[in-house]
């Protein structure tokens, strides 16, 4: 049986790289895809606390981040196609106002 602790380092670890791709990534699929590995890894710390405390409670949050997740992933990648049909490009430097100038 695997300890807790492991599930919550690799929880920590996962966040950390989710948040170092935000913070340093400028294409903005790659800081949507650093959105999901820190929601993930949020997950996976909600279910290993659900599985230390034997309830289901753990497992429907995560249910839920699931759910807003994938809901992030469809309108963000819809916002992100709109922006580069009219710009030409996904780096989140270059976007900085919603319309045209």
């Amino acid at each position: 049986m695997v300890p807790t602790s492991h599930y919550l380092i690799l929880g920590a670890a996962l966040f950390t790289i989710g948040v170092w791709g935000v913070l340093m990534k400028r294409n903005a699929i790659i800081v949507f895809m650093s959105i999901e590995l820190m929601l993930n890894a949020a997950n996976l710390t909600f279910l290993a606390f659900a599985r230390q405390a034997g309830n289901l409670h753990g497992h429907a949050i995560a249910f839920f981040v699931i759910a807003v997740a994938a809901a992030e992933a469809a309108v963000g990648l819809a916002i992100v196609l709109a922006i580069f049909r009219t710009r030409g490009t996904v780096a989140v430097d270059e976007v900085d106002a919603l319309r045209d100038p």
